[in-house]
């Protein structure tokens, strides 16, 4: 998993709220493609004409602007990512280049997995998203700092946010589950060999 220390760019104002997964990655593209073909289906629907790409972009479409191309952070609406638990959601935003999103909220199996992927979802109220996206409105950076737990874009004063510290830390160093679990090797090790003394029927070979 990439590691997120500080990611500075333009921020892709999407401000509307029970944007779901099947609006960021139709069910359609998850039975077709595989990781690392998705981004170009990113919000398929809204990005492209009725009939798809062969159709044309919707120019309006914020991350069809040329201010917004290549954005690394979005802003959006509250319970952003609700819906089904399709991980390849995440899957589509990281391979389009999105790594933060901000939102009022989240669902909750949307939120765990970016954690589980390297997305940095930041819960933050609604006044100060749109002043992030009237700041950066022309494609100017936003800087997310997680180490620092703040946001920073021109003309405003540094937006702190909250964020669980342990989910900080796996964040901040790139860690996975299985990272996590291999960094406890020694006392998973430890624990089976009390437990083989204890429980020694339970280690006999079959």
């Amino acid at each position: 998993m990439k590691p997120f220390t500080v990611v500075e760019g333009p921020a892709a104002p999407l401000l509307r709220n029970n944007v779901d997964t099947d609006l960021i990655i139709r069910i359609e593209r998850i039975s077709q493609l595989v990781r690392g073909q998705l981004g170009p289906w990113l919000f398929e629907t809204l990005r492209y004409r009725e009939g798809g790409p062969e159709q044309g972009e919707r120019e309006e479409f914020v991350l069809n602007q040329p201010a917004f191309r290549h954005a690394c952070t979005l802003l959006a609406g509250a319970n952003f990512g609700c819906g089904s638990s399709r991980e390849m959601a995440v899957w589509a935003l990281e391979e389009f280049g999105i790594r933060c999103v901000i939102a009022p909220s989240f669902g909750d199996i949307f939120f765990n997995n970016c954690l589980q992927n390297g997305l940095l979802p930041i819960c933050l109220d609604a006044a100060s998203i749109e002043r992030l996206a009237a700041a950066s409105a022309d494609g100017a950076p936003v800087e997310v700092d997680l180490r620092a737990l703040e946001i920073r874009a021109s003309g405003l004063a540094p937006i702190p946010f909250d964020f669980d510290p342990a989910r900080q830390a796996i964040l901040l160093e790139g860690l996975d589950e299985v990272d996590q679990t291999l960094r406890l090797a020694d006392r998973i090790d430890a624990f089976r060999r009390v437990d083989r003394t204890r429980r020694g029927w339970a280690y006999m070979s079959r």
